[in-house]
């Protein structure tokens, strides 16, 4: 069974993050979604919440693409988790340029830590690309129409975060 670890903040998940689940299922058997804690980040929902959007938003994804869909929070370094999970491959999402410059350095030393896990980079479907959380939050806090690039409860609980 191939295992693949797909790991992100997730705040919260997008139809991009969509897309890139959906098309990793295609690869590995196994997928897991690795759900950062990241201390750095002031994220907008708590783990649990964002755990629960990724849980809600793939349910029926598994019996549609036939890839087992994991949902798994992790706190320790990237590599650490793909061992945990027994992934032999971390899928990451590009979307432009720079998303690879940093993307690049990191597989370097994810590589230098354990060379017999591999990185695999998708290319965010064009109608994806634009997409980022950072930019979805902002929209959705400023009173904009986040519909297009997230589902209805994910649309639900930016407005409920928003709410006075």
């Amino acid at each position: 069974m191939r295992t693949g670890l797909y790991p992100g903040t997730f705040d919260p998940v997008t139809h991009g993050h969509g897309d890139i689940i959906r098309r990793a299922c295609a690869l590995v058997d196994r997928l897991v979604i690795g759900v950062a804690i990241n201390r750095d980040k002031s994220p907008m929902f708590s783990l649990e919440e964002r755990v629960a959007m990724l849980e809600t938003y793939t349910k029926g994804l598994s019996l549609e693409t036939g890839c087992e869909i994991v949902v798994h929070p992790f706190e320790n370094l990237l590599i650490h988790c793909a061992r945990d999970v027994n992934a032999s491959i971390i899928i990451r999402g590009l979307r432009a340029v720079a998303d690879f410059e940093y993307e690049y350095q990191m597989v370097g030393m994810n590589r230098a830590l354990d060379n017999s896990i591999e990185t695999v980079f998708l290319m965010a479907e064009a109608r994806h690309q634009a997409i980022a959380s950072k930019l979805v939050k902002e929209i959705a806090r400023l009173g904009g129409d986040v519909s297009k690039f997230v589902t209805a409860e994910v649309e639900a609980n930016l407005k409920g975060k928003r709410a006075p």
